[in-house]
């Protein structure tokens, strides 16, 4: 069933938030009359009498994969507006946790205590799924994305293919087709990278900058912008082949995944319940919205069967059915997430929750489209990408300038220069609540040497498991960004 909402006033409540930051958070002229723009995104919450903004962020680029080794927690790996948004959300909930954990009068407007009767229930077993949580989500509310740009990656490719000058397909090499052979030996331009899903090597090749590298296994290379008549396809970023290559996955594949895994990272999903945490909605400008990627992007089930007129939405463009949950509508499976379409990892909190794609009026006075209306009639305006992304959160927690993936003015890779939304950094907030609670389970679970211990640790493992499925029957060819998690606080 899906959630009524207006799609006008949750991207107002976005847009109200962001205008209310000083001018250093926001994108400037340059002194050469360049005119810089940014892609939003932000979290909404629509409750029963309200709607609220708990989150919101600039930005548009990620780490360079030859970086990862050295961003030691504190440079985050992709600050495009989608990511960070979500980054922004989970460290909103960590602070919520904390004022729960330290003050038993404390009432949040979000997230409540479960009761000694739901932790009994789940508590687990030696082979069963852990979930046991001491916090929830609040039934009675429901999550909402604004973003400004359609997402990078598959959601996005008919609005590049119809921005070329010629949009007729690339010929598409042999190198990016699946292939039915055993693999060859790595060429000498490949890397080996270990994961811990899989203690056999996988080569990753280094894509020249004009043409697509080869693959040397039978899953298709991840691709940029480039090829865009691959449809359907797990893609990296960044788009532009002339760019440090990266294993960060594309904004569409990254919602896709959380369709299944939550709005969650991995140190909130220790504390609070997933159930719930799932977006309903994703909120484009008709612009940004193209009906047949949205389905094919996100579709798999529960009402995610066509697009067009939503009688829900009064942003009175498309909208993409679902956002319920539920299952059975076979017309439905026609996006790529069919192969998990109305799955529920039962005892667990996660299951798929497909999100509704509907569009709004609304336009960000920093997108590329408003500031070329603006300019019309004033000559020819000359337009950059802002390098500076934003952070900010409810209640005054976070409000943060970002270069580079660290705190403006720190030089890069520094501890002081850790945002509240890297690893580091959301890590210890983690580690602060479970001490506030006196939760031994909870606090053993985070006091692993390492990042990468904790996230393996045996109280996420039904999130690993959600992941790993979707990765292998929906979003195929996903390859983990690994690299930054032997770091220790």
């Amino acid at each position: 069933m899906a959630v009524d909402v207006d799609a006008d006033a949750i991207a107002s409540a976005v847009l109200d938030e962001f205008r209310k930051l000083p001018a250093k958070r926001k994108p400037a002229v340059r002194d050469n009359g360049l005119r810089e723009w940014v892609p939003m995104s932000g979290i909404v919450v629509k409750g029963p009498d309200f709607l609220k903004c708990v989150a919101l962020a600039t930005g548009m680029k990620c780490l360079p994969a030859s970086k990862l080794a050295q961003a030691n927690g504190v440079a985050l790996h992709d600050w495009h507006a989608e990511v960070l948004a979500i980054r922004a959300f989970n460290r909103f909930l960590l602070d919520e946790c904390r004022r729960l954990a330290q003050d038993s009068t404390y009432e949040s407007e979000f997230l409540r205590r479960r009761t000694r009767e739901e932790l009994a229930t789940n508590a687990g077993t030696l082979t069963g799924p852990w979930h046991r949580q001491p916090f929830a989500w609040r039934e009675e509310l429901t999550l909402h994305m604004y973003c400004s740009e359609a997402p990078c990656g598959d959601a996005s490719m008919e609005l590049v293919m119809s921005s070329q000058p010629d949009a007729t397909p690339w010929t598409i090499p042999a190198s990016l087709s699946p292939a039915p052979s055993p693999t060859p030996p790595p060429p000498p331009n490949t890397v080996t990278t270990t994961t811990t899903e899989s203690l056999l090597p996988t080569t990753t090749p280094t894509p020249a900058p004009t043409q697509p590298a080869t693959t040397t296994t039978s899953t298709p290379l991840l691709l940029g912008r480039g090829y865009f008549s691959r449809l359907g396809i797990v893609r990296r970023k960044p788009a532009r082949p002339d760019s440090p290559p990266t294993l960060s996955k594309s904004c569409s594949d990254k919602l896709a995944l959380k369709q299944c895994a939550s709005l969650l990272g991995a140190l909130a999903a220790l504390l609070v319940s997933p159930r719930g945490a799932y977006l309903a909605t994703l909120v484009l400008p008709a612009a940004q919205y193209d009906a047949g990627a949205c389905r094919r992007c996100f579709g798999g089930g529960a009402g995610v069967a066509g697009a067009g007129p939503d009688s829900n939405s009064s942003g009175g463009g498309g909208g993409l059915g679902g956002g319920g949950g539920g299952s059975g509508d076979t017309k439905a499976a026609a996006g790529r997430m069919a192969a998990v379409s109305g799955r529920v990892w039962d005892g667990t909190g996660y299951g798929f929750v497909p999100l509704r794609v509907v569009t709004t009026k609304k336009e960000f006075e920093f997108s590329r489209r408003s500031l070329t209306a603006a300019a019309n009639g004033g000559g020819e305006i000359k337009l950059a990408a802002s390098n500076l992304a934003v952070a900010w959160t409810r209640n005054g927690e976070v409000e943060e300038g970002l270069i580079g993936g660290v705190l403006q003015g720190r030089k890069a890779f520094d501890v002081k220069g850790a945002s509240l939304t890297s690893r580091r950094k959301m890590w210890a907030a983690a580690v602060e609540v479970a001490a506030a609670l006196g939760d031994e389970e909870i606090a053993r679970a985070l006091g692993k040497d390492t990042y990468d211990g904790v996230k393996e640790g045996p109280l996420l493992a039904s999130r690993r498991i959600v992941k790993q499925e979707v990765r292998e029957e929906a979003l195929k060819g996903w390859q983990r960004n690994v690299g930054d998690g032997n770091f220790h606080l």
